[in-house]
C-alpha cells in the first residue's frame, strides 16, 4: 500500500529521462500502474537505481527506475527462479517431509535439490508438473520478510529443514535474511520475485531428475536434484523442446555407438576411449587436413614421448599451478615420471636443442599430441570430456614485433577451418587473469597487461566477434577460446589461442637478434582444430552423423541387384580403390553390400548408417559400364558412366565441399 498522501515527496526517473512524482513509500507496481495499465499487467519486477526489486518493496528517496516485463532479457532468468520456488512447493505438498535445499535459475531452465528418504522416479514428473500448474493457477500471493539471522536458523531447524539452517549458519553474525512467502509456504531466498505465483505462467515443463552433493562434495550426503525448464510462452516452451529432440538425436554418444565410430571398456579406464575403424577414419581425415593447411602457413612436424621427469613440469611450473589436473606420478628408477597433461615444455626443449637467430622467426612447431588429464568421473561425457585425448596442438617461437601477426595468422585459421565445415556462428572469447587473485597465476602484471594488448590488437584486426571474461586465464597467460555453435543452438569451446610470456624466463628461450645479443621470445600456444576427441563430438551433433563425402567413413556403397552383378560390383569397389586422391588416404572408401536382403532394404541400411552414396548395379549396368547412384537423402541421380561417378566423386572429396544431398 502506498504511503498517505501527506507523505513526503520523492522523485522518479524513468529510462526516457522523463520524472514523476509519488509519495515515499511508493512501490514498483504502483508506479507501473500509474505509467498505464498495460505496463502494471506486464510488469514482473522493478529495478531501483540498478538493484532488483519485488513490485511490492517500497522505495524511500529519490531513484532511477525501470520496469521489468517479459520482453526484457532478463525475464527468462527471473520467469525460471518463481518456476524452481513453485517447483519446491509442488514436492513437498505431494511428498510431506521431503527438504528443500537450493534451487537456482539456470541456462536454459532451473532446478531444485531435495533431501527425501524415496527416491524420485520418473513417474513422478508429471504429478509433480500438475501440481505446479495447480499452484500457478491458484495465482497465490507472495510476501517478503526480513529476519534475523539467528530467528531464521531456529525457525527452519524446528521445522525439520537442516539443510537449510545450515546454509543460514555459514552467513556472517549479525545479519538479516530475506524469507519470502508463497501463500503458505516460505524460503530463504535473496529474491526478487514476482507478485504472485501467477505471473510464471503456464510455458514449463519438468525434464529429468538426477543425483547431486550437498555443497558439491562427494563426501557429504546424496541430494536429489530435479531439473526444469520454463519460458516466456507455449511458443518458445516448443521450439526449446523441440529442440532438446533433435539434440537427442544427435547425441555424438548414440550416433557413435550406432555408427561404430567410438567404444569405452572399464577394463581400459574411464575417460580413456577407444577409436573404432570408423572413429578413425574421421581422426585421420582431420589430421591430413591440418597437415595440408600447416604446411601452407610455414608449420615443421615433430613428435614427443607421453611421458616426462618431474623435474620438467616443475620448471614449466605445471606441478605447482595445475598438479591436481595431472594422473600420479610413476617411479621409474627411484625418480618421478608423468603422463603429459600437455605438449608445450617438450617443444620447448625442441627449441632449445639449437640456437637461432632472428632471422629464423617465427619458428612453427606442430603435432597432434596424446595427452592426459585428470577429470572427475561426475565430468566425463562421451567423448567431449575424456581423460585421455590427442591434440592438435603448436607452437610458435616469435619476435615480440611479430605476435600480434602471428596471433592474427592463427585466428584465420580458425576461419578456414570453420567456413569449411560450414560452422556459421562462432565468437572468440578472451579469457582474463583477476589480477586481485595473483595465487593462481604468474605475479607479473605488467607482462600481463602487455600480453593483452598484443592480443586485444589482433582481435579487434581480425574482425571476428569476441567478449572478454574475467578470471579464466592459463596461469601462464592470457588466452582466447573460439565459443562455436551447432545448428541446434549448443555452444561449445572448441579451441584455445594463448600468448605465454612466462616460458621464456622458466626455459630461457632467446634468440640472437641483430644486434648480437641475446633476446626472449614470445610462444604462442595453439590448437585451432582443439582435440581429435572433443572436436569429433561436435561434428557427430553438427552433421548428425551425415558426414561430408571427404569426411564419411564410407563414402559408397555398392549394391547389387542380384547375385549376377556381385562380380560387377567387385570391379565397380576395385575401381574406385584406386582411384588417386590428392586428400586424405588414397583411393575412394567404398564396400559392397553382398547380403542376401531385398535391394530396398540395403539401400534402406545404407542410408540409416549416413553413407553418402549408394551405387545400384545389374545386368544391365554392368553391360553399359553404369552404376545407378542414389543419395542418402533418398534423391535418385539415375544411371551414369562410372567414370562420370568417379570423376563427381573425386573432385567432390578433394574440394572437401559435400554436394552429395
Amino acid at each position: 500500500m502506498s504511503a498517505p498522501a501527506s507523505a513526503p515527496q520523492i522523485v522518479i526517473t524513468l529510462p526516457d529521462g522523463k520524472t514523476m512524482t509519488f509519495a515515499r513509500g511508493v512501490t514498483g507496481g504502483e508506479i507501473a500502474a500509474a505509467i498505464g495499465p498495460g505496463l502494471a499487467k506486464a510488469a514482473l519486477i522493478v529495478e531501483v537505481d540498478g538493484q532488483e526489486w519485488d513490485l511490492f518493496h517500497p522505495i524511500g528517496q529519490d531513484a532511477h527506475v525501470r520496469i521489468v516485463t517479459k520482453k526484457d532479457d532478463k525475464a527468462l532468468e527471473l520467469i525460471r527462479h518463481d518456476a524452481a520456488h513453485v517447483l519446491a512447493m509442488a514436492v513437498q505438498a505431494l511428498y510431506p517431509g521431503t527438504q528443500v535445499i537450493i534451487g537456482p535459475a539456470i541456462d536454459d531452465g532451473f532446478y531444485y535439490d531435495f533431501a527425501r528418504d524415496t527416491p524420485f522416479t520418473p513417474d513422478d514428473l508429471p504429478k509433480i508438473e500438475a501440481k505446479m500448474h495447480e499452484i500457478v493457477k491458484a495465482d497465490l500471493t507472495t510476501r517478503r520478510e526480513v529476519w534475523p539471522r539467528d530467528k531464521a536458523i531456529g525457525h527452519f531447524k524446528s521445522i525439520g529443514e537442516a539443510y537449510k539452517a545450515e546454509l543460514i549458519e555459514s552467513i556472517p553474525e549479525g545479519e538479516d535474511v530475506s524469507i519470502y512467502w508463497h501463500g503458505d509456504w516460505h524460503d530463504l531466498c535473496r529474491g526478487p520475485h514476482f507478485v504472485t505465483t501467477g505471473k510464471i505462467g503456464d510455458a514449463f515443463k519438468l525434464t529429468k531428475i538426477a543425483g547431486a552433493y550437498w555443497r558439491g562434495d562427494s563426501s557429504k550426503a546424496q541430494l536429489q536434484r530435479i531439473y526444469g525448464t520454463a519460458w516466456r510462452d507455449q511458443k518458445e516452451l516448443a521450439e526449446y523442446l523441440h529442440r532438446l529432440e533433435e539434440a537427442e538425436k544427435r547425441d555424438h554418444r548414440r550416433i557413435g555407438k550406432e555408427m561404430d565410430l567410438f567404444t569405452f571398456s572399464p577394463d581400459v579406464g574411464a575417460g580413456l576411449p577407444l577409436w573404432m575403424p570408423n572413429g578413425m577414419v574421421i581422426r585421420q581425415e582431420l589430421e591430413f587436413l591440418a597437415l595440408q593447411e600447416e604446411r601452407k602457413d610455414g608449420y615443421f612436424r615433430v613428435a614427443t614421448p607421453h611421458i616426462t621427469k618431474e623435474t620438467l613440469y616443475l620448471r614449466s611450473r605445471h606441478l605447482p599451478y595445475y598438479k591436481d589436473d595431472m594422473y600420479s606420478p610413476l617411479d621409474i628408477d627411484g625418480e618421478n615420471y608423468y603422463l603429459r597433461p600437455m605438449n608445450c615444455p617438450h617443444h620447448h626443449m625442441i627449441y632449445l636443442a639449437t640456437r637461432h637467430s632472428y632471422r629464423e622467426l617465427p619458428i612453427r612447431l606442430a603435432e597432434y599430441g596424446q595427452d592426459y588429464r585428470y577429470e572427475a568421473s561426475g565430468g566425463l561425457s562421451g567423448l567431449m570430456r575424456v581423460r585421455g585425448f590427442c591434440m592438435n596442438d603448436a607452437h610458435i617461437y616469435c619476435r615480440y614485433d611479430q605476435a600480434k601477426d602471428e596471433f592474427l595468422r592463427v585466428m584465420r585459421l580458425h576461419a578456414r577451418y570453420y567456413d569449411l565445415m560450414n560452422i556459421k556462428e562462432y565468437h572468440m572469447r578472451l579469457s582474463l587473469p583477476d589480477l586481485g587473485k595473483l595465487e593462481k597465476y604468474v605475479d607479473q602484471p605488467e607482462k600481463w597487461l602487455a600480453a593483452l594488448a598484443i592480443i586485444r590488437e589482433a582481435m579487434k584486426e581480425s574482425g571476428f566477434a569476441y567478449v572478454e571474461a574475467k578470471g579464466e586465464a592459463a596461469f601462464y597467460g592470457p588466452k582466447v577460446d573460439f565459443m562455436v555453435k551447432s545448428v541446434i543452438g549448443t555452444e561449445y569451446a572448441i579451441s584455445t589461442n594463448q600468448l605465454d610470456f612466462l616460458a621464456t624466463q622458466t626455459f630461457g628461450l632467446t634468440y640472437i637478434g641483430e644486434d648480437g645479443a641475446e633476446h626472449p621470445v614470445y610462444v604462442i600456444h595453439r590448437a585451432p582444430l582443439g582435440t581429435h576427441e572433443r572436436f569429433t563430438a561436435f561434428l557427430i551433433e553438427h552433421y548428425a552423423g551425415a558426414f561430408p563425402t571427404w569426411l564419411a567413413p564410407i563414402q559408397a556403397r555398392i549394391v547389387p541387384i542380384s547375385e549376377k552383378a556381385n562380380e560387377y560390383a567387385q570391379k565397380v569397389r576395385q575401381k574406385l580403390f584406386e582411384v588417386p586422391v590428392v586428400n586424405g588416404t588414397a583411393g575412394l572408401r567404398v564396400d559392397v553390400d553382398l547380403t542376401a536382403e531385398r535391394m530396398q532394404k540395403k539401400i534402406r541400411d545404407a542410408q540409416l548408417q549416413k553413407i553418402p552414396y549408394m551405387l545400384v548395379v545389374g545386368e544391365r549396368e554392368a553391360a553399359e559400364g553404369k552404376v545407378a547412384v542414389r543419395l542418402r537423402s533418398g534423391r535418385d541421380l539415375g544411371p551414369m558412366p562410372l567414370e562420370t561417378f568417379i570423376a563427381r566423386i573425386k573432385g567432390e572429396v578433394e574440394s572437401r565441399q559435400d554436394v552429395a544431398e
